[in-house]
């Protein structure tokens, strides 16, 4: 990961924008080149926009808002950018039968996110991305396309071709140590997995991410394979999460959840994932499962606060925690001195799924799996109340855009005493 500019967080995006405009460029030449007619999904789509007086003046405000100048005027070649939504419906067409390729310059785990890079972060964009409807409709084009990488023509990237494919020479680079630490069989055609999905919730082998103190109910486990973003101590229950501060507001987060209240006061810590990495999510205490539902919400909203963020919304991380479609999981912990935590998973752009896998009334152990993304990660965060006095242990980093994963399973805190 870049130290030197947020653009590449999590590996999701390019940490250079000509990388990012050169891979649209080429989508671009790609689409005009095959003219395939709109699948059903997006026709839907346009349909929407077409048929919707607010929907339609809002999509084509976002085009028009992004300014004329560089960089947002023009692609590596010269050639205007995409200006218009029937331009950014034939483009997300074209990606709908295909599987993100390993690029060590500049991962492009976000198709659709590339395609709406500036027009997200515009007041046109912010008002559309908003919408119930069109987030409803967003989640069946995103859903359409999760059949395509749960189907094997999408393991044609699973190849060893040396910079493309992820078991090539470049992402043997990136990923050195793939096949002891993860589940497969590198004697197989595509190292067994049997399709893009199956590849990217991958799981580790036994004993490669070991449970920190798994007796010791006081040592908080890392929920995710995850870099820390962000510790809040005394979040509210009400506050401006789309400030430039991006403060918790406890009340949307949670959806107003009966339990929200509970942690008014509290703690919250917040981290993301990585596009290379590890996508299931583990417990991290033991207890018994409360509650565990998803809240659908937004896909490509990003706080107007943080201007034209180059790989939005990533500099969104926070406020996109009221917003997004997030797994909400509360647990009764066994410590009576953490008591009731919650731990919430967000899909933040194309991530379609957040999969929970565990049942309300169910008993889990600490590092037990819980759920897991599909395609795309993203970020998380674990809620504490008010009486829970923390010692957090961030393995020697300040929480932030430029920090780097601590293992799934390690300590990330220890409960010091009750607060009375």
């Amino acid at each position: 990961m870049s130290n030197t500019s947020p653009f590449r967080v999590g590996e999701w995006l390019p940490s250079d924008q000509a990388i990012l405009d050169s891979w649209i460029e080429a989508l671009i030449l790609e689409v005009e080149a095959e003219k395939k007619p709109l699948l059903p999904v997006i026709e839907e789509f346009k349909a929407l926009i077409e048929g919707d007086a607010e929907i339609y003046m809002l999509f084509n405000q976002m085009f028009e808002q992004v300014p004329h100048k560089p960089p947002y005027n023009k692609d590596p070649t010269g050639k205007p950018q995409v200006r218009h939504y029937q331009h950014m419906l034939q483009l997300i067409n074209g990606i709908m039968t295909k599987a993100p390729e390993f690029n060590k310059t500049g991962l492009v785990g976000f198709p659709i996110n590339a395609i709406l890079d500036w027009p997200m972060g515009t007041t046109g964009g912010f008002a559309a991305f908003l919408n119930d409807k069109v987030n409803v409709q967003l989640k069946k084009v995103l859903h359409e396309w999760a059949k395509f990488l749960g189907s094997t023509d999408s393991c044609y990237v699973l190849s060893s071709d040396p910079h493309k494919g992820w078991f090539g020479a470049d992402a043997r680079q990136a990923m050195p140590n793939f096949d002891e630490e993860f589940q497969c069989d590198p004697n197989k055609p595509h190292h067994g997995f049997t399709s893009w999905d199956d590849f990217f919730t991958r799981e580790f082998r036994p004993g490669v991410r070991p449970v920190a103190a798994p007796e010791d109910n006081a040592v908080i486990a890392n929920a995710c394979e995850s870099a820390p973003y962000k510790i809040a101590h005394d979040v509210k229950w009400h506050d401006k999460f789309w400030i430039k501060a991006q403060r918790y507001s406890l009340a949307h987060m949670l959806a107003n959840d009966e339990f929200a209240d509970r942690f008014v006061g509290g703690t919250i810590y917040q981290a993301f994932l990585s596009a290379l990495s590890y996508h299931r999510w583990h417990s991290p205490v033991s207890g018994r499962v409360v509650k565990a539902y998803v809240k659908d919400g937004t896909y490509y909203s990003e706080t107007l606060a943080e201007g034209f963020d180059p790989s939005g919304p990533n500099e969104s991380q926070a406020y996109i925690t009221e917003v997004a479609t997030r797994a909400i999981v509360f647990i009764e912990a066994d410590n009576p001195a953490i008591g009731l935590m919650c731990i919430m998973f967000v899909g933040m752009a194309e991530v379609s799924t957040c999969q929970i896998t565990v049942y309300e009334g169910q008993r889990v152990k600490k590092g037990e799996q819980i759920g897991m993304f599909h395609f795309g990660g993203s970020t998380h965060c674990l809620f504490f109340g008010p009486h829970v006095d923390l010692e957090f242990d961030l393995h020697g980093q300040t929480p932030g855009l430029d920090s780097s994963n601590i293992p799934i399973n390690s300590r990330i805190a220890t409960v010091k005493k009750i607060n009375k």
